[in-house]
């Protein structure tokens, strides 16, 4: 799980705006889904890393066709939410603990670079 947060802070770097408030897109996700579809590429992720023979752009495809979100409604959705920090900070949380919960080891590695990289919002780690 070295780099398991890479994966969000390229989304929430992608996701930026420059316009002011973001409108509620037709296709929400809601934020349990979104959390989920976040903690699976995070996962994805980390398995494309230690395979280097993997593909992430695959495996972010799978992720999304499993969970039966479009890129686009997927790509809306997360504009929205990062124009909501205290709403982001929940998904991502509930996205950490989802991740726990799948692999208990990880919450050791978590804390670890918590106390290494100290205060950081959560779509930024």
């Amino acid at each position: 799980m070295k780099n398991v947060w890479f994966l969000l802070i390229f989304l929430a770097l992608g996701a930026c705006k420059d316009s002011g408030v973001v409108p509620e897109p037709k296709t929400l996700i809601p934020p349990d889904t979104m959390a989920k579809i976040l903690s699976e590429f995070a996962i994805s992720e980390q398995v494309t890393y230690q395979n280097s023979g993997g593909n992430l752009e695959t495996s972010s495809r799978y992720v999304l066709k499993t969970n039966k979100v479009s890129a686009t409604a997927f790509q809306e959705s997360y504009n929205y939410y990062i124009a909501s920090p205290r709403e982001l900070e929940k998904i991502l949380d509930h996205a950490q603990q989802l991740i726990v919960e799948k692999d208990p080891k990880a919450k050791a590695y978590i804390e670890k670079k918590l106390k290494e990289i100290g205060t950081v919002p959560p779509y930024a780690r």
